[in-house]
């Protein structure tokens, strides 16, 4: 699963984190819907190194999480906006946040807040079919060819 563009597992939870499953991803995904557009506030932000950064940056672009934009041309510098697909990927963000609260919540960790009314999220998935909370039925993983 290293190369991020030839992932043909037929798991869509593989084939997901082929394109973002590494720290430094979701992180940048999580600073761009913070608002975070440019190669400096990102580096800024997470201490990542520079070349780091630039990879990652560069693989979300190619994925089509991110879209790369010039917004200077003297100098020459690029901003990074949110996809729709990058968009798609909040309520993960949410939920990764849901359970590392419950799991690795042992000192003051920030929260988030609905912009309009103030309040806190507090992320659960559910089933849009039968509206049951994630992770209170047994499930089955099926193969592409048992349907």
């Amino acid at each position: 699963m290293d190369d991020i563009n030839s992932c043909d597992d037929p798991c869509p939870i593989a084939r997901s984190l082929a394109v973002a499953g590494d720290a430094w991803s979701i992180l940048i995904l999580r600073d761009a819907h913070a608002g975070l557009t440019r190669f400096d506030q990102f580096r800024k932000s997470l201490g990542i190194a520079p070349t780091m950064l630039t990879r990652r940056l560069a693989a979300l672009a190619e994925q089509g999480l991110l879209e790369k934009r010039r917004y200077s041309e003297r100098p020459p510098r690029d901003e990074y906006v949110l996809t729709a697909a990058g968009m798609d990927f909040l309520p993960v963000l949410f939920i990764i946040g849901a359970w590392g609260r419950q799991h690795r919540g042992d000192s003051k960790l920030v929260r988030f807040l609905d912009a309009e009314t103030g309040t806190e999220i507090k992320a659960i998935a559910i089933d849009e079919v039968t509206g049951a909370k994630i992770g209170t039925r047994p499930i089955r993983i099926v193969n592409v060819d048992e349907d």
